[in-house]
């Protein structure tokens, strides 16, 4: 059985600003904001949430589908899916650019960035009618609104259970339409903002939206998550980072964990430590695909930070 991987292909443009935001942008000057940040750190990295998640998925062992738009300029990303391993059947070319973020991160890990989506806006021609194989689990990350509405609705029509995660989507939707999406999900994740951000947008606390799905994972960075799951909410810590180098794709490193636990049956507690160690391997790591581990320095790793055994 696969994972069907929802979502954005993209090259990363990673620039580093030697400093920190807040001391260069002025609250009472916001309506006016004119900044610029010399950045003398720049790197070019394969990502997009779908990629993103699909490598760190592809790592634990579980077999991602990708589902997916590109561009004509795919050629570079194609060959590195191929040696990772990682089949492309359902990522399909088109005219124009392959989606291009640039990330400008500050001391802090804050980060500031924009996003040419390029064939990302026809992801909706991507069907869930084109696997023609068991599916076990899917998501529906950030990608083309279109695309996001559709295959959520076609993963719940065919039954498969998925997690919903709009990430830094959100804004494409109204409050209405992300309620939507929610109630056919399975499951929901969000960072503290984003929690924010869609309670405010569909007027239901998070207590409320937990009641919508299986269950609700909220990631809180260096405070680890929250897990809400048959009226329980599990507090999953967070595992200290050997180093801070970069944050892109922690999420997605996240995420992957939660399909992996979900496809393995594990419960919450366990998905959710696997999850969170996962973030911390690749915040030690530049950009979203370049962190490594063997089975067994993962599970040597998960003993060391919880103190338990890692289910085989």
């Amino acid at each position: 059985m696969s994972a069907l991987i929802c979502g954005s292909m993209a090259y990363d443009t990673i620039m580093v600003f030697p400093d920190h935001f807040k001391k260069h942008i002025l609250p009472e000057q916001i309506h006016i904001l004119s900044v610029s940040f010399l950045v003398p750190e720049m790197r070019r990295e394969v990502g997009g949430c779908a990629g993103n998640i699909a490598y760190t998925l592809k790592l634990l062992g579980s077999e991602p589908l990708i589902m997916a738009t590109v561009g004509k300029d795919f050629d570079l990303y194609a060959t590195w899916l191929d040696q990772q391993g990682i089949r492309r059947d359902y990522i399909t070319e088109h005219e124009g650019f392959t989606g291009q973020c640039f990330i400008t991160t500050d001391l802090d890990d804050n980060q500031i960035a924009a996003f040419h989506p390029g064939a990302m806006g026809v992801s909706h021609v991507n069907t869930v009618a084109m696997v023609k194989e068991p599916l076990q689990i899917g998501i529906v990350s950030p990608d083309g609104k279109q695309g996001m509405q559709e295959h959520a609705r076609q993963l719940a029509a065919a039954k498969v259970p998925f997690i919903f995660d709009p990430g830094q989507g959100m804004p494409m939707f109204s409050g209405e339409e992300l309620l939507e999406l929610v109630e056919l999900a399975s499951y929901l994740t969000l960072n503290d903002y984003e929690a924010e951000m869609l309670s405010k947008a569909t007027g239901l606390s998070i207590a409320q939206l937990a009641t919508k799905v299986e269950a609700l994972i909220v990631t809180l960075g260096a405070q680890g998550a929250q897990i809400y799951a048959n009226g329980v909410c599990h507090q999953i810590p967070a595992v200290p980072a050997a180093a801070v180098v970069d944050p892109t794709g922690c999420g997605d490193a996240f995420r992957a964990g939660l399909l992996h636990g979900l496809l393995q049956g594990w419960d919450w507690p366990t998905t959710g430590r696997l999850a969170s160690l996962l973030g911390s391997i690749k915040i030690a790591h530049q950009g979203g695909q370049n962190h490594k581990f063997t089975r067994v320095e993962l599970a040597e790793q998960y003993q060391t930070a919880f103190g338990q055994v890692l289910p085989a």
